[in-house]
């Protein structure tokens, strides 16, 4: 995997269709370089692929934040996807957290188990010290409902890696 926060290209091959269109996604609408290739179990299912692929995507973006001075540090984002609406508020704090809370009513989209988005987004957050928090506010489609929180996820990380005035981390210690 290669990730660039300033940007380049997205080109994501998971082996899991709705997988990599999510990823891709989060790239494009995050404004991030990002380059994936990951070949699993996938024979078993898609589990561990999109655990390792929110582990490692978490593990580049803690490391391409280094000591986090001079970001923004919060973002958040609601992103209408046709009838569903998705909310994401985040902090990249170093102090790992998700709340989770979206109801899917099918098993899978495409090859993709609906369970994994939050599998995925525990693997991302944790790894990457990020407090995260998304919600499905509504909607019926599920592909439209994950959709909405993956690109929820893009806004809000793409406003909370933008440059602050100071240059200095945003908090009271004076470190992240």
């Amino acid at each position: 995997m290669e990730l660039n926060l300033d940007g380049g290209e997205v080109s994501i091959d998971t082996g899991i269709g709705f997988l990599d269109h999510m990823l891709t996604a989060l790239g494009v609408h995050g404004g991030l370089g990002l380059k994936l290739k990951a070949s699993g179990d996938l024979m078993v299912d898609g589990h561990h692929t999109a655990e390792d692929v929110g582990i490692v995507l978490g593990l580049a973006f803690k490391e391409a934040l280094g000591d986090k001075s001079g970001i923004m540090r919060y973002g958040s984002a609601y992103i209408p996807m046709d009838e569903a609406l998705g909310f994401c508020a985040l902090d990249i704090s170093g102090r790992p957290f998700l709340v989770f809370n979206a109801e899917f009513t099918n098993e899978r989209v495409g090859e993709f188990d609906t369970c994994l988005t939050e599998e995925f987004m525990r693997a991302f957050a944790f790894n990457a010290g990020i407090t995260l928090h998304l919600r499905s506010e509504y909607g019926k489609n599920d592909h439209h409902k994950i959709e909405a929180l993956f690109k929820a996820l893009a806004y809000a990380l793409k406003a909370a890696v933008q440059k602050n005035t100071t240059g200095e981390a945003i908090s009271t210690k004076g470190k992240l």
